[in-house]
């Protein structure tokens, strides 16, 4: 979720926040999917710098699981450490979480996760800027639905604090009139050893590559 696309940083207004969640146990994948490596980064730094990229006011990254060894990974970085105890219970408390202290300042606060490794740079940016910086809804269109990375404007804020177990925002995102982005690459995620391997296997031609540039 780093390579970089073709809108200009500087069309970018600084209207919106980020909310990065990386609270998850990764049960189903028995290891901690933010600590994953992708190109000799963990994902959730790639994430983090990913949403820096689109020039917010501010990124938010809420941890749980592992919360030290997560945290530790995001030094240097311009962003606010979140801790969520109760990320046991599901996606929502990690989104009521973040939204605990809603920021003074912002139309909208960009949402995405750490395990949606495809999605680049670019495909965030064109959220922003479908949003109109945060003043609208706005969703990645994938595999037949809306979903995350998603644009939610500061007034479905109060609606996020009051979601449960884990449930995210899908039900907003079914709203009639949400601005959709396609976003194919939104679809791969990380959960289970399957995608673990599928991702390994689509770095693979850029390690190849370095080997091969690297002097004998």
């Amino acid at each position: 979720m780093i390579a970089e696309g073709r809108v200009s940083p500087s069309a970018l207004a600084r209207r919106h926040w980020c909310l990065v969640l990386a609270a998850g146990g990764s049960r189903r994948l028995g290891r901690r999917k933010q600590l994953v490596r992708l190109g000799g980064e963990p994902l959730v730094r790639r994430a983090v710098r990913a949403a820096l990229a689109t020039r917010p006011l501010g990124v938010r990254v809420v941890v749980g699981a592992a919360a030290d060894a997560i945290a530790a990974q995001l030094r240097g970085l311009p962003v606010e450490i979140v801790r969520n105890p109760r990320w046991r219970t599901g996606l929502a408390s990690s989104l009521r979480a973040g939204l605990a202290r809603p920021p003074a300042h912002g139309a909208g606060t960009l949402v995405l996760t750490v395990d949606q490794w495809a999605v680049r740079v670019a495909d965030l940016r064109r959220l922003v800027t479908t949003s109109s910086g945060g003043r609208t809804l706005a969703a990645a269109e994938y595999a037949g639905h809306a979903g995350v990375p998603a644009m939610l404007p500061r007034a479905t804020w109060a609606q996020l604090r009051r979601l449960s177990g884990d449930r995210g925002a899908r039900a907003i995102l079914a709203r009639p009139g949400v601005r959709r982005v396609p976003i194919p690459a939104a679809a791969l995620d990380l959960d289970t050893p399957a995608e673990l391997r599928r991702l390994r296997s689509s770095s693979m031609p850029r390690r190849n590559a370095a080997a091969r540039r690297a002097p004998g």
